[in-house]
């Protein structure tokens, strides 16, 4: 009878000793993984050193077993296994099982070694990890907006308001890492529990309350939560005039700081006090103007200017003004400029009336940019951020402004900053994808706006720049398919003169660019530009980037992280333009910009 093809098999790993190796080889490795965790620490070794070891074993494992069952070690050195006599293999075969399961069973228990050393190297830096990230979380903290308890819901403003003035207030703290606004007030109006909430924001901490306002009569409840376990830490309540806002949002934040257990380098930081009634006019102002609707800022508007003429020395006020004047502008309430040029005025008087104000600061470098006045943006920009390091619009900010200076390495760390603090904002995403297309990491890029899409799908251009990212992840397709789904019109085209290029359909690119130069030659003239230059028209995005510069389109700011640009920079004709539009290396070296990466 025939013996077993797999019996041979076996009966032929153990004559060239595979099984000896392989339980040889896992019991030295699981004691080499034993004494490398204590070395690594004692030594202060790397956190990969532990991880490189458990690797290293694991790939060089099968090529023992290789080698084991190639090569045999002789007096005479190693030597290439012999073929087995005849019937060699039968006699192993037909052994007893008391003599052939030994050497199967500890094979099986050098393996269970090696994968048990494995484990438990991945049981200590998983727990080191945590151990670090649980450390690092301690202090931070998300405000949630406070419930409106008033019995007019158009009192929602005040509630948000107060909230955000918490939240601005505890952010001054540098060792406090607190949610920025966007995502925590994403969770308005969802019914979540505190640990999913806190666990989406990666916070340890959550404060929240709720506002009941009656004439000049307010009761502010607040409490501090424990994400981990839902306890309460603190709670509290005040019932005051309005003359009192400002005092229980300082009694407040000092309490918060208290009970985290917050080494301060100062005392904890007071909210800015003004008239009770311009106060109130500021906060619906805020609230109105973040809707960015026609309608919405105009009234806006209206209100900071009551406010204002009630106090004219309230700092922010004057910076909410002049942010709504900025969007009032992109918006098309009003002519660009003008909003332009009333935006900074109205921060101008914000840092007359206070230098210390931030918010003004990062207003004056994003307009400064706009203008191409880059010396100046990089003054306000580093000016905003050694005054309120941890505010993510501030970051933001001075990431875009890192991109103009083709320094996008740098805007990237500044951007996945932005994003770990304020997870659930749009722009921070967007703008991190559209640095990451940049730099060329396209995967990333196509990660974080697709995240962008999720967050908001209605938001306008993200489905055509994640459409547009796709196309140079070999998915113009899909990307096509998403880009026609974007609501806004300038962007749909852009992106869509693109994909029927890639996809070969070059009538209908052709169509579709005509379209765009009609109805957008003025507002679009730079992103027609590396439209042209992605079809391969150099002398055409040539002619296009001029138009830009003649518009002063501030698109120019993103003329470093534009790829399709790659195909102009060898022509002689591109330092020039460079030069022309105070970009050139040499402008560049010039500007002082030091931005360092909040604590």
């Amino acid at each position: 009878m025939k013996t077993p093809g797999y019996q041979r098999f076996f009966a032929e790993l153990k004559r060239r000793k595979v099984f000896k190796v392989a339980a040889v080889y896992g019991a030295v490795a699981f004691g080499l993984i034993q004494v490398a965790d204590p070395l690594s620490e004692a030594m202060q070794l790397p956190e990969t050193f532990l991880p490189l070891v458990v690797a290293t074993l694991l790939l060089g494992f099968p090529v023992a077993l290789v080698l084991a069952w190639a090569f045999e070690v002789t007096p005479d050195g190693m030597q290439r296994t012999e073929e087995a006599a005849p019937g060699e293999i039968e006699r192993i075969v037909a052994q007893p099982a008391s003599k052939r399961w030994p050497a199967g069973l500890l094979a099986l228990a050098g393996i269970a070694a090696l994968i048990a050393g494995a484990w438990y190297a991945g049981r200590q830096s998983g727990s080191d990890s945590v151990q670090a990230r649980t450390e690092v979380m301690e202090a931070s903290i998300a405000v949630l907006p406070f419930v409106n308890m008033s019995s007019d819901e158009e009192q929602d403003y005040f509630s948000d308001g107060i909230s955000e003035e918490l939240l601005n207030l505890l952010a001054k703290i540098p060792e406090l890492r607190v949610a920025a606004r966007t995502s925590s007030f994403s969770f308005k109006g969802q019914n979540l529990e505190i640990p999913v909430i806190a666990e989406r924001l990666n916070v340890a901490h959550v404060l929240e309350g709720s506002v009941r306002k009656a004439d000049d009569q307010v009761r502010v409840t607040a409490q501090l939560i424990r994400a981990e376990d839902g306890f309460h830490l603190w709670s509290d309540t005040w019932d005051r005039t309005l003359d009192d806002i400002f005092a229980i949002q300082d009694e407040i934040a000092a309490d918060v700081v208290d009970q985290l257990r917050v080494t301060l380098l100062d005392e904890a930081p007071t909210v800015e006090e003004t008239d009770p009634e311009a106060y109130a006019l500021v906060l619906q102002a805020r609230h109105l103007s973040e809707q960015r609707t026609p309608e919405s800022v105009t009234r806006a508007e209206e209100l900071y200017r009551e406010a204002l003429a009630i106090d004219p020395e309230y700092a922010p006020g004057w910076s909410g003004l002049a942010l709504n004047y900025r969007r009032q502008g992109n918006i098309g309430s009003i002519a660009y400029q003008d909003g332009t040029a009333l935006a900074r005025e109205a921060a101008e008087k914000a840092l007359a009336v206070d230098p210390s104000h931030a918010l003004a600061h990062t207003i004056l470098g994003l307009i400064a940019e706009n203008e191409g006045d880059l010396a100046g943006a990089a003054r306000h920009h580093e000016r905003a951020l050694a005054l309120d390091p941890g505010d993510a619009r501030g970051v933001g900010a001075a990431a875009l402004a890192l991109e103009t200076f083709g320094r996008l390495e740098e805007a990237i760390q500044l951007l996945e900053y932005q994003v770990a603090r304020d997870p659930i904002g749009l722009a921070g995403h967007v703008n991190l994808g559209l640095a990451y297309i940049g730099t060329r990491r396209w995967d990333s890029a196509v990660e974080s706006l697709r995240t962008a899409m999720e967050l908001n799908p209605a938001a306008g251009g993200v489905r055509s720049f994640l459409g547009y990212a796709m196309l140079y992840t070999g998915e113009p397709e899909a990307g096509l398919s998403l880009i026609q789904d974007e609501p806004l019109e300038v962007f749909r085209l852009i992106s869509t003169s693109m994909a029927y290029h890639v996809l070969g359909r070059t009538a209908e690119s052709d169509a579709t660019l005509a379209e765009l130069i009609e109805k957008y030659e003025r507002d679009a003239a730079y992103n027609i530009a590396y439209v042209v230059a992605y079809r391969g028209e150099i002398d055409r995005a040539f002619d296009w980037l001029d138009k830009s510069a003649i518009y002063e389109d501030p698109g120019l700011g993103e003329i470093f992280v534009q790829p399709e640009f790659e195909a102009l920079h060898d022509d002689p004709r591109w330092p020039v333009f460079l030069e022309r539009i105070g970009r050139s290396p040499e402008d560049l070296a010039a500007i002082e910009f030091e931005v360092r990466l909040p604590e």
